[in-house]
């Protein structure tokens, strides 16, 4: 079963699917050191990378596993970088969110923007009961967006990473269907 990939516009933000034109500005992003400081993986060597994840996000799509936007200023179209759910599982009704922004869109408050838009057409339109997300336990500022979202620390994954030798570990929230709060 497919899962279409939604356009989701906010007040500042277009969530829109991944095209062939984003491997660039996702290549800039997730080659960047600072921004894959707390990531599960190591920074991107080489722009075929960026291909392949392209590739993945239509993947997710076509077999109805997840959703992944791209994240643009609504005003101009700047990339800002990526929100998506994935892992979902109707009978279940769980999903993972997870997302990545280039270093020039922090501190602005868009990727709560962003993912709070997905989170509303994720429980609206697959009738989520859960969604999950993780975090490395020194990203502070990831854990503060989870926790404005509406989610719950609910534990550590210790050593769970090793990503260039350095080992870590990761947060686990969880958010409810019954504590979301769509209108905030």
């Amino acid at each position: 079963m497919s899962l279409p990939t939604p356009t989701l516009e906010t007040d500042r933000l277009r969530l829109r699917p991944v095209t062939d034109a984003d491997a660039d500005p996702l290549f800039a992003m997730h080659s960047s050191a600072p921004v894959l400081r707390y990531w599960d993986a190591p920074a991107w060597t080489e722009r075929a990378r960026a291909e392949r994840f392209i590739a993945t996000s239509r993947q997710l799509a076509a077999d109805g596993s997840g959703a992944r936007t791209v994240v643009e200023q609504a005003s101009d179209g700047a990339f800002l970088g990526w929100c998506s759910l994935t892992r979902w599982n109707p009978d279940f009704r769980s999903a993972a969110l997870a997302y990545c922004y280039a270093e020039t869109a922090w501190g602005h408050g868009y990727a709560t923007e962003a993912a709070h838009a997905l989170l509303r057409w994720a429980f609206d339109t697959l009738d989520l009961n859960r969604v999950q997300a993780e975090a490395d336990t020194r990203n502070l500022a990831s854990a503060r967006v989870l926790e404005k979202l509406g989610f719950v620390r609910e534990g550590t994954l210790r050593e769970d990473c090793v990503v260039n030798g350095e080992v870590s570990d990761s947060w686990v929230y969880g958010l409810l269907r019954r504590e979301w709060r769509p209108g905030s």
